[in-house]
């Protein structure tokens, strides 16, 4: 019996179903038609038409759109998941096959909280494209819990207590809270001297209501409790570390929301710290990782300690200089 031939055998028709896959799974990772085309460098209409003949290849719906509304049918999610490790793997195996000389390249997907982690990760991921320039990292900052497999990321920088998953972490370690001001700040009210002074200065506050919330903190007396109050109130901490910078107040944020250039910033009452919350470095459990994710992956694990800055890290200074000791007497 001769076997049946199929559209796969025929090299070209390979290629053009490979294209429209490769148009389905960008659509799913830009969430649109859109941006899809923006990414793969063709018209909208073309990565229409693409995703349209790979439906009609395979006989099913694959995407319900609205000029309003995307989202996956149940198929199309698992076609999704498998199509995207399917491509990923076809990338990696081009590159090891066409790069002799074994320099990586390729795109590496990471998403990251916009609240913690933002100065360090800027800092470390600016160090690893100058080394590997052939390796693109594309970020996605973003608070909402991200499906690596799903959506198609390679790593993701998490805060707080993870979930039960079939993900791989990596501590990167810990996540203090410090009390840092503008110099501006500072020029036109006096640095607080002790934890109560707090509560005559103005605080950009997170989450807060009716304007005041209650900041704890641990120094020499242990575990202490200060109510503040401030005009300004965010519900996330990129936008506290805005304020911050913009001189509106005192703020108490985690020490990884420093931006990269804190030079103008101080530390307010160094002594005192917030609660310390952990830092990881997550990512699919697959023995099949490709060389650019696993140099990133390996880099970060080295260069992303989280813990309290110094002043020389980030140009952050104290509200407190050391004082000189006097010469003895002799």
């Amino acid at each position: 019996m001769q076997p049946v031939k199929t559209q796969s055998q025929d090299p070209t028709a390979f290629a053009a179903e490979l294209n429209e896959v490769e148009a389905f799974v960008a659509v799913v990772h830009a969430q649109g038609f859109t941006r899809a085309a923006e990414r793969l460098g063709v018209p909208k209409s073309g990565v229409s038409r693409r995703v349209a003949r790979l439906e009609a290849t395979l006989g099913v719906r694959l995407i319900h759109r609205t000029t309003r509304s995307f989202h996956l049918t149940e198929v199309g999610q698992r076609y999704f998941e498998r199509a995207s490790r399917a491509l990923s793997e076809l990338e990696e195996a081009k590159n090891e096959a066409s790069t002799s000389s074994g320099s990586p390249s390729g795109v590496v997907r990471i998403t990251v909280p916009p609240d913690a982690g933002a100065g360090p990760v800027v800092r470390a991921l600016a160090e690893f494209v100058r080394q590997y320039p052939e390796v693109r990292v594309d970020v996605d900052s973003s608070n909402r819990m991200v499906d690596l497999v799903a959506e198609g990321f390679d790593l993701a920088v998490r805060a707080g207590r993870l979930q039960d998953s079939t993900l791989v972490a990596r501590k990167l370690g810990g996540m203090p809270f410090i009390l840092v001001a503008h110099r501006d700040y500072l020029k036109r009210r006096s640095a607080p001297k002790t934890l109560a002074e707090l509560t005559e200065h103005e605080c950009i506050l997170f989450r807060a209501k009716n304007g005041r919330t209650e900041w704890k903190l641990t120094g020499p007396n242990g575990e202490e409790k200060v109510d503040v109050r401030g005009q300004l109130s965010g519900s996330d901490f990129s936008f506290v570390m805005g304020a911050c910078v913009a001189g509106v107040g005192i703020a108490f944020v985690p020490a990884a929301a420093l931006p990269c250039d804190s030079s103008q910033l101080v530390r307010v009452l160094p002594e005192y710290e917030g609660p310390l919350g952990s830092m990881h470095l997550v990512y699919p459990s697959s023995r099949l990782l490709p060389q650019r994710v696993t140099l990133l992956r390996d880099f970060l694990i080295e260069h992303l300690k989280f813990a309290e800055p110094q002043a020389d890290e980030c140009g952050l200074e104290s509200s407190r200089r050391p004082t000189k000791k006097k010469a003895a007497a002799g």
